[in-house]
């Protein structure tokens, strides 16, 4: 039956984990019900997309993106601009990540993801698609390789779970990329996280689950799961003032813009 929920995407989520392995179906049968229309799930390690692939060419309404995790940068081979931009011609392969810096716990391998995130940035230029940055306690560095990377050749970009500063955030809107809204910004004590999205642009604006991770309130400390970007996304349309319905639809449209190979008229 066609679902009577406004329609809404989960821009990023992680479908392969083992979390997920019995209960696939289920996971993306819920999302349906929940309105949760589209997902993007994310492929962390390149050695791990065959697996990614079939997942979303076993499901409508799934697409794909992948890259080498900051996090993994140093134990996995390092990416090639000509391997991903092969990947990229699958017609679900819609971005490029996640990648990214991450010095919270792998400080240590600065300087090799540095390297790994510049190649990811010109694959991204290389393809079109857009790049998909996680980024934690690497501000500074972040918004430098952001923007030595866009002056070179601009490229499109989304600042996956956001969590960072508002100077990051900043930096990454003048640029003209967007800010993906996770279960955090609904956490009881994330308001400074609100207040950087109510200051953004709506247009910039995506939702996210991140799961398995992140669950929102009221499942926090639970796995999380594609269904529950509606909770997010409640919590996101009282920031910006809106009802549920119109700010589903706001992100929905934002996400077509910079996913447009994921967009409804193109649907593989």
């Amino acid at each position: 039956m066609p679902t009577t929920q406004p329609s809404i995407v989960d821009s990023h989520c992680h479908l392969d984990f083992p979390d997920f392995a019995d209960d696939l179906p289920g996971v993306v049968q819920r999302a349906r019900d929940a309105g949760v229309t589209r997902m993007v799930t994310i492929c962390t390690r390149l050695r791990n997309e065959p697996q990614v692939r079939a997942i979303a060419e076993r499901f409508e309404g799934v697409f794909y993106a992948a890259g080498t995790h900051p996090m993994s940068a140093a134990e996995e081979p390092m990416a090639t601009v000509d391997a991903l931009v092969d990947l990229s011609r699958h017609p679900k392969f819609v971005g490029i990540g996640e990648t990214g810096l991450d010095y919270h716990y792998t400080a240590d391998s600065a300087e090799v993801q540095k390297t790994s995130l510049r190649i990811h940035i010109a694959a991204a230029q290389e393809t079109g698609l857009p790049l998909i940055i996680h980024a934690r306690a690497a501000d500074d560095d972040m918004a430098a390789i952001l923007r030595e990377g866009y002056r070179a050749r601009p490229y499109s970009c989304v600042m996956h779970c956001f969590s960072s500063s508002p100077e990051l955030a900043r930096a990454a809107l003048d640029l003209g990329f967007y800010l993906s809204m996770s279960g955090i910004a609904a956490f009881p004590k994330s308001q400074e996280i609100r207040d950087i999205f109510a200051a953004a642009p709506l247009e910039r604006v995506l939702v996210e689950t991140d799961a398995p991770y992140l669950a929102p309130p009221p499942f926090r400390g639970k796995r999380n799961e594609p269904a529950y970007t509606a909770h997010t996304a409640r919590r996101g349309a009282e920031v910006f003032g809106l009802s549920y319905a119109d700010f589903a639809a706001a992100t929905s449209a934002n996400f077509d813009r910079l996913f447009s190979k994921a967009s409804i008229g193109v649907q593989a």
